[in-house]
């Protein structure tokens, strides 16, 4: 019972913290974490700037490295120069299929409502049917990808019945200005940012049709030889993310100078997404699976696919 009490005492708790906060540290000396994340990315962004990774991983160096989508991301993950980043649904799912060395390790409910198709306000296109023949933008392998196959399934079209463009966000932007494509699908704070600027009208958003989840992804080696790190980035990712969540002003105040957008527009943006740091279950990987199959069925994807087999197991 002495000992009991004694362990419970206000300076042994402390010193029990001090214990494991100089044991982190030893065990984060010499370790290296290398963090790729996009513009839009909320969640890493936001951790980026705060430095509470670089604080909470003492005596490890924590790179960051900037891409403007998730596949590159995910080619620089599979030449071993990115450890962890975060994607849509259709990222991981190609580089799956390519053979990249990488694990799902947590998910991100994001949206359906982050992501639309949408046309220039006064154009005569009307419904999704209307898309026959007409040139869509977006980018190959992304999340909105899928959103187009999917929207094109629902209005009793093919894939082979549009005309894709495949244009990175800062490229698709001036080419849907210029009415050298009749729709762009995009995710938001992007989408938020085009509806205002340009008043883009919606045919139709992921609702019903795409979960428009987000995905953290290690690779397999990272995993595997700094188990303790991932745990701490997701920890600290988790933290940043359950900021967000109540601090949606915040959030579009900082964003702002980042993307060169409005902060009234980046709150629209934030208020109509969702937020987690969530284990993959049973469902959720079902649903990714669909994705997979969905782009194998279209040609799209190489070869199938089993999405499982590539979920961390600890998490």
């Amino acid at each position: 019972m002495s000992f009991t009490l004694s362990a419970c005492s206000p300076s042994n708790t402390s010193n029990s913290a001090s214990t494991q906060t100089a044991n982190q540290s030893q065990t984060s000396i010499g370790v290296v974490v290398h963090i790729g994340y996009q513009k839009a990315a909320t969640i890493l962004n936001s951790l980026k700037a705060k430095k509470d990774l670089e604080k909470a991983l003492a005596g490890a160096v924590v790179t960051w490295t900037e891409f403007p989508a998730g596949p590159p991301m995910l080619e620089a993950m599979n030449a071993g120069s990115i450890d962890f980043g975060y994607t849509g649904e259709s990222p991981p799912i190609f580089a799956q299929a390519g053979g990249t060395p990488l694990l799902y390790v947590a998910y991100d409910p994001w949206s359906p409502k982050a992501e639309a198709i949408i046309v220039p306000k006064n154009s005569p296109i009307k419904n999704v049917a209307e898309l026959k023949g007409k040139r869509v933008a977006f980018a190959k392998g992304s999340n909105t990808n899928f959103l187009v196959v999917k929207a094109l399934e629902k209005a009793g079209l093919k894939y082979s019945d549009i005309k894709p463009a495949f244009l990175a966000p800062p490229d698709a932007r001036p080419a849907f200005e210029g009415n050298n494509v009749e729709a762009w699908a995009i995710w938001d704070p992007y989408l938020a940012a085009a509806e205002a600027a340009t008043g883009g009208r919606i045919l139709t958003d992921g609702t019903g049709l795409a979960p428009n989840r987000g995905y953290y992804l290690a690779a397999k080696s990272f995993v595997e030889k700094q188990p303790n790190a991932l745990k701490t980035v997701l920890e600290q990712v988790k933290k940043t993310s359950d900021w967000a969540q109540k601090n949606p002003t915040e959030v579009a105040k900082f964003l702002s100078p980042e993307l060169g957008i409005d902060a009234a527009v980046l709150e629209i943006a934030e208020k109509r997404r969702e937020y987690g740091v969530l284990p993959l279950t049973e469902e959720v990987i079902a649903g990714q699976q669909q994705v997979a199959d969905a782009f194998y069925k279209i040609k799209l994807l190489p070869k199938q696919i089993n999405v499982k087999e590539i979920v961390w197991k600890d998490r």
